[in-house]
Order: C-alpha cells, then sequence, then structure tokens
C-alpha cells in the first residue's frame, strides 16, 4: 500500500488518481472511473469529484493508496508558545 500525504482538507478522486501517477492524464482518470475501475474504501466509486480525506483508501488495478493528514506544525509550535 501506498501513503498519500494530503496537503489540505480534501483531494478530489481524478485529482488524486493524477497525482499518484496511476492515471496519465485527467482524461485517463476520467474514463478509469466512469468505467468503474476505480474503488474507494472498498467500493466502486464512479464519481470523479468525490472528496478524499485522510483514512481512505483508493484501490485501482491491484494498486492500493491510502491518504494520510500530511505532517504541519501542531497548534502549540506557533510563536510564543
Amino acid at each position: 500500500m501506498n501513503p498519500f500525504d494530503l496537503r489540505g482538507e480534501y483531494i478530489t478522486l481524478d485529482a488524486l488518481l493524477k497525482a499518484t501517477g496511476l492515471a496519465s492524464s485527467g482524461g485517463a482518470a476520467k474514463i478509469m472511473i466512469a468505467e468503474g475501475a476505480v474503488q474507494v474504501d472498498g467500493a466502486v466509486e464512479t464519481r470523479r469529484g468525490r472528496k478524499l480525506r485522510p483514512g481512505m483508501v483508493v484501490a485501482v488495478a491491484g494498486q492500493k493508496v491510502a491518504l494520510r493528514a500530511a505532517d504541519g506544525p501542531g497548534p502549540d509550535t506557533g510563536p510564543g508558545s
């Protein structure tokens, strides 16, 4: 399983496929999703704009990607802490 560090609150399914190289382009990602070749948390997902958040797992062609929150500064690491 390959980890993917999420830098924001979420990423869309088609953007994740492009970012991880599982799809060569946005068009390829759209086709893969429309054909039912992509699973999110074990269920086929056909919405390319599906919002993915940390803890979710995407599977395509035997490859899995686990989303996780990118490490960032904690609440007590700012100035004056």
